[in-house]
């Protein structure tokens, strides 16, 4: 569970598991622009375009997934992106519970 300070971080797409882990920031492509959500945002359920979704982890470390399409929630400091197609960027493997 993510701490006060933190996001509590869940990426799948339809098929498969992509990515978790506690973060402190997340942007993403929705169909109305880009949006970034920081611990305390108000709760949002928005459609994803296609694009990265970028995770800034607690760690300091960036992971990036390419999402096609699907939904972006936020309540409670808890984010969760279903997109129907997501692949994690090869440079983010091993970083966090892929």
């Amino acid at each position: 569970m993510a701490d006060r300070h933190e996001l509590e971080v869940e990426i799948v797409a339809e098929d498969h598991f992509v990515w978790s882990g506690p973060a402190q920031a997340v942007s993403a492509r929705t169909i109305d622009g880009e949006i970034g959500i920081l611990p305390g945002h108000t709760p949002l359920l928005a459609v994803l375009g296609d694009g990265d979704v970028v995770v800034q982890q607690a760690n300091g470390q960036t992971v990036t997934a390419h999402a096609e399409g699907g939904f972006f929630s936020v309540d409670n400091d808890r984010v969760v992106i279903v997109a129907g197609a997501a692949t994690l960027d090869p440079a983010s493997a091993g970083q966090g519970a892929a």
